[in-house]
């Protein structure tokens, strides 16, 4: 029996000044993990995708049309630059796979939805297009399974969220269109664990005053989504990353500002747990893990088009 239980006047004046704190914007508890800082990248950016290739970081693309590819070695904490991006894009897809990177969607000519797709190979230092996307997007989301790169959600050509799930085989060089998402929306999550697939959090057609919590697991075998555990803390403009069997959403933005949170989940116990939060909250971040830790990168600081050169490491 704890300290509280034999003494409840204790407990009761634990409880109000937890009460106090919280309403003074105070945290009680940082949760677990913890962060440091790696060398800023080169230029400042929001709305930006990231991925991990070979041991290197590579981000690309910005809401300000940046096309310079921003690569960073974790090891030697160090950016340099390779090939520039063929055009402008902001809000697209990055993905690592077979020592490659993919870049999917996004927007160009300002917010026009894309359905292009490019590969780049970094011995080469060349971006090669690959077959379109089916159904054109910005804002959405990509992960890897079994060796395919399933392209989820977004804002379509209509100006509306699309509920497009879309799957590329690089090898055939070919789109095929899978079970529809549940909840169609953009600026949203997407992590592969275990053979499935994470749609995570987002909002509904750009509005971030619709924030959303959601999450939905996708089985490749089934061709079927289902409702997951939601996330604590509604948010969209998010990055994820997977380590330790857990993935772990960073940031995100609503009208009232950005958000901190540092939220993991595991599809084990379909159970999510709170961590350290961001020393910089931002939006429209990238994230990618290397070697045990995730490196959030870039986003804004503030809600709308603002930008950081942000390179924060957490380690859970």
């Amino acid at each position: 029996m704890g300290f509280a239980a034999l003494h409840p006047s204790y407990g009761r004046r634990a409880a109000l000044l937890a009460a106090l704190l919280l309403s003074t914007g105070v945290a009680l508890a940082q949760g677990s993990g913890g962060w440091t800082s790696g060398a800023p990248m080169p230029s400042e950016r929001t709305e930006v995708a990231a991925a991990e290739v070979a041991g290197r970081i590579y981000v690309v693309g910005g809401f300000g049309g940046e096309r310079e590819l921003e690569i960073y070695d974790p090891v030697a904490d160090r950016w340099s630059r390779g090939r520039a991006f063929p055009h402008a894009v902001h809000h697209a897809a990055a993905i690592g796979l077979n020592g490659r990177l993919y870049v999917i969607g996004g927007y160009v000519d300002g917010w026009t939805p894309s359905d292009a797709v490019f590969v780049y190979e970094p011995g080469a230092e060349a971006w090669r297009p690959l077959a379109a996307m089916p159904t054109p997007r910005g804002a959405l989301a990509a992960a890897v399974i079994d060796g395919k790169i399933h392209a989820v959600s977004g804002v379509g050509p209509t100006g509306r969220n699309t509920s497009a799930h879309e799957v590329y085989d690089p090898v055939a060089n070919r789109w095929t269109p899978l079970a529809t998402v549940p909840t169609p929306r953009d600026h949203l999550a997407v992590a592969a664990l275990n053979g499935k697939l994470y749609a995570v959090g987002g909002r509904r057609n750009g509005n971030y005053s619709q924030n959303l919590a959601v999450n939905e697991a996708y089985d490749p075998a089934a061709d079927r989504w289902e409702a997951r555990a939601a996330m604590p803390t509604a948010r969209s403009g998010i990055a994820a990353a997977v380590l330790g069997g857990r993935i772990f959403v960073f940031g995100g933005e609503a009208p009232s500002g950005t958000f901190g949170e540092a939220e993991a989940y595991d599809p084990a116990g379909n159970a999510w747990s709170a961590h350290a939060r961001m020393p910089t909250a931002r939006h429209g971040l990238g994230a990618a893990a290397f070697d045990g830790r995730i490196f959030v990168i870039s986003g804004g600081p503030r809600p709308g088009g603002t930008s950081s050169a942000a390179n924060e490491i957490f380690a859970p």
